[in-house]
């Protein structure tokens, strides 16, 4: 009995490529999220200062 063994993907395909775009991509969505709440806070912080003048 003869084995088949087909792969699943193949990396001359610019699987490496692939790879790594989607890594970036991955880090550039958290960056995003941490940015958008760092600017959350500076935003009250500014009211408040407002607010006591």
């Amino acid at each position: 009995m003869t084995t088949i063994t087909t792969a699943l993907y193949s990396f001359s395909n610019g699987a490496f490529i692939m790879i790594g775009v989607f890594a970036v991509v991955c880090i550039a969505i958290v960056a995003a999220i941490f940015l958008l709440m760092g600017s959350d806070k500076g935003k009250k912080t500014n009211d408040e200062k407002s607010k006591e003048a």
